[in-house]
C-alpha cells in the first residue's frame, strides 16, 4: 500500500475510522421537517455536519498529541462478498443519513484520506498499523479493531489501549466463533464470548475453532469462510506490489 510511504517516520499518525465518525456527524444534524397536511421530509445542514467532523478530527489529534492523521473510508465493492455473497446483506434496506455521500466526497478533497478498491476502512487501518514500520494509532470505536495489534484509541470511552499480538489473535479467533450480526456473518449459532472463551481455553488456536464447527455439524470450509469474514486485514494479508488480497488461510 503505497500510502504507507507518506506516513511520518517520527510522529504518530492517527488512522481514523472515517466511515464511523462521518456517519455520526450526519446523524446528529439530520432533522425531520413537517410541511403540514401530513407531509414530512428529512433535512440535513451539511455545514453543521462538516464542523462536527472537523472538530472531532481536531479533538483526536489533541488527545493523542499529534498533528498527523489519515482518514480511512470504504469505497467500491467489498472483497468479503466474494467469500460470503450475503455478507452485510442485513444492511440492504438500511439507508445512509441524508447528505452522507456528499460529505464523503467533501472529506476526500478536504483532508488526508485513503480509500482502496475492495477494502473496508477497517482493512486499510489494519494493514497500515500491522506493517509496524511507522508509528501509528487506530482511532475507532469498532470492536473489530481489537483484532489488530498496536495502539487503539476508543473515543466513546476515552480509552487508549495497547493491543498485544496475542490479544489481537485471540480476539480474532473469538470473532470466528461468535460471528457478528452487525456485519451479517453468523459464526456458530448460540456461541457468545463466554462460550468461545471456554472453547479456546488456555492455548487458543484456529484448530479449536475448526473442531467446534465440525462438532456442530458444519465443515472446516464453513469455518474458513466465517474466519475470512471476521479477519480484519493485516500487512501479511496484503500484496503491496500487486495491491491484491492474500485471503487468510489456517496456519498463517
Amino acid at each position: 500500500m503505497n500510502i504507507l510511504k507518506t506516513l511520518s517516520d517520527t510522529k504518530t499518525t492517527l488512522l481514523i475510522d472515517g466511515d464511523l465518525y462521518l456517519y455520526q456527524a450526519c446523524v446528529v444534524v439530520e432533522e425531520e421537517v413537517d410541511w403540514g397536511d401530513d407531509i414530512w421530509s428529512l433535512y440535513c445542514d451539511i455545514s453543521k455536519a462538516k464542523e462536527i467532523f472537523k472538530s472531532r478530527l481536531e479533538s483526536f489529534c489533541e488527545r493523542l498529541g499529534t498533528d498527523e492523521y489519515l482518514v480511512c473510508f470504504t469505497t467500491g465493492d467489498n472483497f468479503r462478498k466474494t467469500v460470503l455473497p450475503d455478507y452485510k446483506g442485513n444492511r440492504k434496506n438500511t439507508r445512509k443519513p441524508v447528505g452522507y455521500k456528499a460529505l464523503v466526497e467533501w472529506a476526500l478533497a478536504e483532508f488526508p484520506c485513503h480509500t482502496q478498491d475492495t477494502l473496508e476502512a477497517d482493512d486499510i487501518m489494519g494493514i497500515l498499523q500491522s506493517a509496524k514500520t511507522k508509528p501509528t494509532a487506530i482511532v475507532s470505536d469498532d470492536k473489530d479493531m481489537k483484532t489488530i495489534p498496536g495502539k487503539l484509541y476508543r473515543p466513546m470511552s476515552d480509552e487508549l489501549l495497547q493491543v498485544k499480538d496475542q490479544e489481537a489473535d485471540v480476539y480474532f479467533l473469538t470473532q470466528c466463533l461468535t460471528g457478528d450480526t452487525t456485519d451479517g456473518y453468523a459464526g456458530l449459532k448460540g456461541i457468545g464470548p463466554k462460550t468461545a472463551e471456554k472453547i479456546l481455553g488456555a492455548h487458543p488456536t484456529w484448530e479449536l475453532v475448526a473442531q467446534a464447527y465440525t462438532k456442530a455439524g458444519l465443515t472446516r470450509e464453513d469455518a474458513i469462510v466465517q474466519s475470512r469474514c471476521a479477519r480484519i486485514l493485516r500487512w501479511c494479508d496484503w500484496d503491496e506490489t500487486t495491491e491484491t488480497i492474500n485471503l487468510w488461510e489456517p496456519g498463517r
